[in-house]
């Protein structure tokens, strides 16, 4: 029986060797790649069955991946890997078409497991979220259970980076983009968000778990 291919992506080598290693002896990891660029073209030449991939990734995050691989692919399947319990993103990430949603804390226990239930066309997600992403996705409310849900993906992604400290310099070069758009994206966080000033913006992430 031909091993199941798994493509890799992760901007943290030394995370992305781990994965390896822990599905090596299960599926033929057939590369493991550092950034949504490499992603794309490694999925495009490689053609794995599976692609486990973080969400954070440098430039193209793995939501804006997912979605161009699944435009490339309607029938790929497609593991998100996440450190944050963000039910906004493990949302967006189901409605794009993932089959799964694990965070990395879990990865040991769960990732095997993801991968086994896309390969059969089910959908995994990290059992400690599983019930308020359901909740989420089910509910069809205006009101989002996740204060995190009036913000695009990038958005998200600016506000992780913000919090974890990073200059509006560091996060255009990171993303590709101008400081300019990073400080506007800012600015329209703050003001989905009703947050005055940069102080609130990061209090109020850090309180919801980001």
């Amino acid at each position: 029986m031909r091993s199941t291919k798994v493509l890799l992506a992760d901007d943290h080598r030394i995370v992305a060797e781990g994965l390896r290693r822990l599905l090596a002896s299960e599926f033929e990891v057939v590369d493991a790649v550092e950034t949504g660029e490499q992603l794309l073209e490694a999925a495009r030449k490689l053609r794995p069955d599976v692609i486990v991939t973080d969400i954070s990734m440098p430039r193209i995050s793995g939501l804006d991946a997912l979605a161009r691989l699944k435009r490339d692919d309607p029938n790929i399947k497609v593991v998100l890997l996440t450190m944050h319990q963000n039910v906004a993103y493990a949302r967006e990430a189901l409605q794009g078409g993932a089959l799964g949603f694990v965070l990395k804390h879990s990865a040991v226990e769960e990732l095997v497991f993801a991968i086994r239930a896309a390969m059969a066309g089910r959908v995994f997600v990290s059992p400690e979220i599983a019930g308020a992403v359901f909740q989420a996705t089910q509910s069809g409310e205006a009101e989002s259970l996740d204060p995190f849900d009036k913000l695009s993906a990038r958005q998200r992604e600016i506000l992780r980076l913000v919090v974890e400290g990073h200059s509006a310099k560091v996060i255009a070069g990171r993303l590709d983009i101008s400081p300019r758009t990073v400080e506007t994206h800012k600015y329209k966080i703050m003001e989905a968000l009703e947050l005055a000033n940069s102080a609130e913006l990061i209090r109020f992430a850090m309180r919801h778990g980001l």
